[in-house]
């Protein structure tokens, strides 16, 4: 009774907060505001999804594995259909998908590296991992298969999405190489994901220092190297004045300090598998970044930088002590 009755007030509240922007708006910027406000909504919500797909089948339509996180269904639809993405990559999402927040992790399959017929969904078995351990996790945010590639090699793909604060990416990074130890101890793992950790960490935001030292205990490793680089941020962003949640909202000269600015994301193997050849990151859609830049912008629709990293494939212990 009390909800249905405050919703006249919700109402008003609302309509006097949107008039105040509104006026606002108008004495600050009369002649160009609508027209910028159109071009945002156009550059980061009506088209996210086609620019996200050019982004991809444009730039990156060499590589072999793509990991994504936060994707729609409407992402994993069109997907399906571009020409440019489906008649190259499997786009494989998880049997059950969030249909109420709609954020899932996919795992992208260059057809003509894998085959197709042996890929197998294993996130059951990393969730499994997690019972009892109160990890915030939701459907969609951990996406697992097995696969083997072109050549006969098997593996073990996973893509991750971690709660805001990263408290989760710990225990699923860890419930990951429980199912790796356990159940496939010969194949490779590869693990795409954003584990929303923080150059500075507290009891409430995952430290990315505790997390490197957490994976390299059990024989990981980053795409960055052997080290972690508290100041390689893969994200840089903050909430203006004109975005709901006002105690949010980071003036212009201190959004370098107060805003989103962390080294969040990462691509992990086991050392014994895998070396990295290269890698590098990108906040335009051009294989490029542009440091101290805040993103998204009206050419790049994620709040998240892109990182890509080749591999070169080690031999398996096993096969070694074999010889």
């Amino acid at each position: 009774e009390e909800g249905r009755i405050s919703i006249p007030l919700q109402t008003l509240v609302i309509a006097i907060f949107d008039s105040t922007l509104a006026y606002m708006m108008q004495q600050v910027a009369g002649a160009t505001w609508q027209d910028l406000r159109a071009k945002m909504c156009m550059g980061l919500n009506r088209r996210k999804v086609p620019r996200t797909i050019d982004i991809l089948a444009d730039t990156y339509q060499d590589r072999d594995v793509i990991f994504i996180q936060e994707a729609s269904s409407a992402f994993v639809t069109r997907a399906k259909r571009d020409a440019r993405i489906g008649d190259n990559y499997y786009v494989l999402a998880p049997a059950k998908m969030d249909s109420r927040r709609d954020q899932n992790s996919l795992i992208l399959l260059r057809r003509k590296s894998f085959k197709i017929s042996s890929a197998t969904e294993l996130t059951a078995l990393v969730e499994n991992e997690l019972e009892g351990k109160g990890a915030p996790v939701s459907n969609g945010d951990i996406f697992a298969i097995r696969a083997d590639d072109a050549f006969g090699r098997k593996y073990v793909l996973a893509s991750f999405h971690g709660d805001t604060n990263g408290l989760a990416t710990m225990p699923v990074t860890l419930a990951l190489h429980r199912v790796m130890k356990t159940t496939f101890p010969n194949e490779r793992l590869i693990f795409g994901l954003d584990a929303n950790t923080y150059s500075r960490g507290s009891e409430k935001k995952q430290d990315v220092t505790e997390y490197h030292a957490s994976f390299t205990a059990n024989g990981m490793r980053s795409c960055w190297g052997h080290t972690v680089n508290k100041g390689n941020f893969t994200t840089f962003n903050a909430r203006t004045y004109l975005q709901p949640q006002l105690n949010k909202a980071v003036p212009a000269a201190e959004r370098g300090v107060k805003g989103d600015r962390n080294p969040k994301d990462f691509i992990l193997f086991y050392k014994h598998h895998f070396h990295e050849l290269a890698t590098f990151k990108d906040n335009t859609g051009r294989r490029t970044y542009t440091e101290n830049m805040v993103f998204p912008t009206l050419d790049f629709p994620s709040d998240h930088g892109i990182l890509g990293t080749d591999l070169l494939i080690l031999q398996d212990e096993i096969d070694h002590d074999a010889q």
